[in-house]
């Protein structure tokens, strides 16, 4: 038997064109056996790209997505522990909204130039990840957004949080695909 198991994939940590030609990391998982396939950018929580963001990453392979998570604290702390990335992150005021929608794009550029990509893709992240996976889906075109307890889409964040922090309800009418929020 020489056919690839349905579940084999491929995952490795590569460097994209980010926000500004800023080259960052990036995990990215691939299935193995050939076909067309969606891509999904998986955007992580404050905490940063960490063990579970990157097994995030894995099952939406194994399900049959190209699948990545762009590293939104390579600029801070290349190299760092997600913990020291994402306190660098947070001194320096967290993410700005332009950067990660410049993240993102570079992420999804990526996956369209993958063998098989069929050209859909959709955007998910939870806590501050689906904060930013629901501004991604208001500026970029998508063709679905899953937005699991963003933060301060709607309210603003308590002091001490980071200052990039808005809230961004007044986005929705750019909304560019379905988004379930859960």
């Amino acid at each position: 038997m020489n056919a690839v198991s349905p579940d084999a994939i491929r995952a490795e940590t590569i460097t994209i064109t980010g926000h500004g030609g800023d080259e960052i990391e990036a995990y990215l998982a691939t299935p193995l056996a050939e076909g067309t396939r969606g891509g999904v950018v998986w955007i992580h929580h404050m905490p940063g790209y960490d063990r579970e963001t990157k097994e995030f990453v894995r099952r939406l392979a194994v399900s049959g997505f190209h699948a990545m998570a762009p590293n939104l604290y390579s600029r801070e702390a290349p190299g760092a522990s997600p913990d020291d990335a994402a306190a660098a992150a947070r001194a320096a005021g967290g993410v700005p909204d332009e950067r990660l929608v410049g993240d993102v794009a570079g992420a999804v550029e990526h996956l369209r130039s993958l063998p098989g990509a069929n050209g859909r893709f959709g955007v998910i992240g939870h806590c501050s990840g689906g904060r930013h996976a629901y501004l991604a889906a208001c500026s970029l075109p998508f063709d679905a957004a899953v937005d699991c307890y963003g933060a301060f889409i709607v309210e603003d964040p308590p002091e001490g949080m980071p200052k990039a922090m808005k809230p961004i309800l007044q986005l929705a009418p750019n909304l560019s695909c379905p988004l379930l929020g859960l």
